[in-house]
């Protein structure tokens, strides 16, 4: 059994998850929002109204370094719910323990792919490829992660909607937006729509897509064109696993 962060900001749950570290806590749970769990960033239409509710809003590298701030990622276990796009969470925590000059193979983790946030990123018939990918990248680079199935708060959680909270995800967004390289941005999100479309694995270039600093919604809009309803090179047919 695992303590939650609660709904809101990066910022407001790195508060929660310092005190339990200060404390002694050597593993921290996080579970992230809806619009997180459903692949969409916090200014999209399809997250309005629900932004930090029933979890926390990432939708960026900056939001993860924001959430473990003050806190040394080689020194905890973290479990991190979020669905589909839990692989995109792994890899930002990964980028941030980087940062902090832990090696990945002294992290240590559970990857929670709770559904309990609403529908599904991808449809039935292309969830194989994206788990199978996730599994072979923690074998490769992650051994101190596992990965399993994690209860996480359903959407309609009592959590009122805030508009203010909501508005300040935006602005962050914003910001990121104007201060990346967007060109380096589109020719990373390119390579995971190739991968996406092979039979290589998309963790890696998911990895430099997210450090150059792309989206949570913009890396899973990619991977909805090929694996979610899109064509793949030459208008030929998606492929789905």
């Amino acid at each position: 059994m695992h303590h939650y962060t609660g709904p809101g900001t990066a910022v407001e749950s790195n508060e929660y998850l310092r005190r339990r570290a200060d404390g002694g806590a050597r593993a921290l749970a996080v579970v992230v929002d809806v619009p997180t769990r459903q692949g969409y960033d916090s200014d999209s239409r399809e997250a309005a109204g629900r932004v930090g509710r029933a979890g926390v809003a990432i939708d960026s590298v900056d939001d993860m370094r924001v959430l473990f701030r003050g806190i040394r990622l080689g020194a905890v276990s973290v479990t991190l719910t979020a669905a589909d796009p839990a692989g995109a969470l792994l890899l930002l925590c990964q980028l941030v323990g980087e940062e902090q000059g832990v090696p990945a193979r002294r992290m240590k983790g559970v990857l929670g792919t709770g559904g309990a946030g609403g529908p599904r990123v991808f449809p039935a018939s292309a969830a194989p490829r994206p788990g199978a990918d996730v599994l072979a990248y923690l074998r490769a680079e992650l051994p101190g992660w596992t990965f399993r199935e994690v209860a996480a708060p359903p959407p309609d959680a009592a959590c009122l909607p805030c508009p203010v909270l909501e508005s300040r995800q935006r602005e962050r967004l914003a910001k990121l937006r104007a201060w990346r390289d967007q060109d380096l941005v589109g020719e990373a999100l390119l390579r995971v729509h190739k991968a996406a479309w092979g039979t290589d694995g998309v963790l890696p270039p998911m990895k430099d897509a997210l450090r150059s600093g792309a989206t949570v919604g913009e890396v899973y809009g990619t991977l909805r064109e090929v694996w979610g309803g899109g064509v793949g090179p030459q208008g030929a047919p998606r492929r789905t696993a």
